[in-house]
């Protein structure tokens, strides 16, 4: 029998079998959505920091009087990417996510040495939270530290004086520029979406699709074939294809739904990031057909493939931004199947950095591929 019909068929079949099966059902169509649900939303705050050619909206409130010092107040939350917007009244403010309340005669007040609050409120949580205090609270000190400067001068803090502090250059400056063409960081829905994705790819492969390979062998069907004029190859290969399968569907699923669900922007280059995801998806079928031919029991396959899951996809960046772990953590990324895969990823959609950038991904893990298929015929057991 001619060997890619053979596995084509064989293919065909474990498909149809696996899609039966309503565990594979639950974890490939309905457990990624939950996770893209709990995870983007626990993982929004790393995405509060505005970009570069956006400003974000600041109602302040301010009493009668507030003098040149709150108009260089406004000034530096200016700079600090907020847009400042005056309404009529504290009233107004419940509705806006930034407010500043500055009291009465702000400049008289602190001209005369008096104690002056200034009251900051937002509705960022997480990360953003931390970040919203950040940029409020150094505007405010930025406006102190001038206003102390020029009471050095001995002729007090004038509008003048003032004007000339902003003028001069500063001692120290941070240049800030993004790492790609694309302006945000990978946040939220934009990081847990294909982080889950890699991470299911992972879970149902090794999990479900070694645990249906080791049941075919304990109850004789492999037997069978052995009797067949399939060649082993052909067996091996089918059983890898029928896997792949899953995947690509699993795959196609997630991308749907994470597309028209939450919204999510695959980048520039989307073509890459589905030959990316194709590839890893033939790299987890490998594995998960490895698993399969290695494991003696139900049990054996099951733990092995959601323990190793687990951890490969919380080392190799599944679980949040690797940027914020520590370096050994980003350097072994760089040797993990899941870590290929997210790294790519991340380079198309969060950086558009184009499709050249993961060749190096794509041709790693397509020799992975090769490998592990070789070694997978050589160790396959049909009982």
């Amino acid at each position: 029998m001619n060997v890619l019909r053979a596995a084509l068929f064989i293919a065909r079949k474990d498909l149809q079998l696996m899609l039966r099966a309503r565990e594979t059902l639950l974890w490939v169509f309905v457990m990624p959505l939950v996770f893209f649900y709990f995870i983007g939303t626990i993982t929004s705050g790393f995405g509060g920091m505005p970009s570069s050619d956006r400003k974000d909206p600041l109602a302040l409130v301010d009493g009668q009087d507030g003098g040149f010092l709150l108009d260089q107040l406004v000034r530096r939350l200016e700079e600090q990417d907020y847009a400042v917007a005056r309404p009529a009244a504290a009233e107004e403010l419940g509705a806006r996510s930034r407010r500043l309340i500055v009291p009465p005669a702000f400049t008289d007040s602190v001209l005369a040495g008096v104690p002056v609050k200034v009251q900051f409120g937002h509705d960022a949580e997480g990360m953003a939270s931390e970040y919203e205090s950040i940029r409020a609270a150094r505007a405010v000190y930025t406006l102190l530290a001038d206003v102390v400067v020029s009471g050095e001068t001995g002729a007090g803090p004038t509008e003048e004086s003032i004007a000339r502090l902003n003028e001069m250059p500063r001692a120290v400056t941070l240049d800030v520029k993004p790492a790609g063409r694309r302006r945000r960081i990978p946040s939220g829905f934009e990081q847990a979406i294909p982080g889950i994705m890699v991470m299911f790819a992972l879970l149902v492969m090794t999990s479900s699709g070694a645990v249906l390979l080791v049941i075919e062998r304990n109850q004789g069907l492999l037997r069978r074939l052995a009797y067949t004029p399939i060649p082993r190859r052909a067996v091996v290969l089918g059983k890898w294809g029928g896997k792949l399968a899953v995947g690509v569907v699993q795959i196609a699923f997630a991308m749907l739904a994470g597309t028209l669900i939450f919204k999510m922007d695959w980048g520039p280059d989307l073509g890459a990031v589905v030959v990316v995801l194709l590839v890893y998806g033939a790299l987890t079928a490998a594995l998960g057909v490895l698993l399969g031919s290695l494991a003696r029991t139900e049990g054996q396959a099951a733990g092995i493939g959601v323990i190793s899951s687990i951890v490969l996809a919380a080392l190799g960046g599944c679980w949040w931004p690797i940027e914020i772990t520590p370096s050994w953590n980003q350097t072994l990324q760089l040797l993990l199947p899941t870590g290929w895969a997210m790294n790519a990823m991340h380079k198309l959609i969060s950086f558009g950095a184009g499709p050249a950038s993961v060749l190096p991904h794509v041709v790693g893990m397509t020799i992975a591929v090769v490998v592990l298929m070789t070694v997978s015929t050589r160790v396959f057991r049909f009982e």
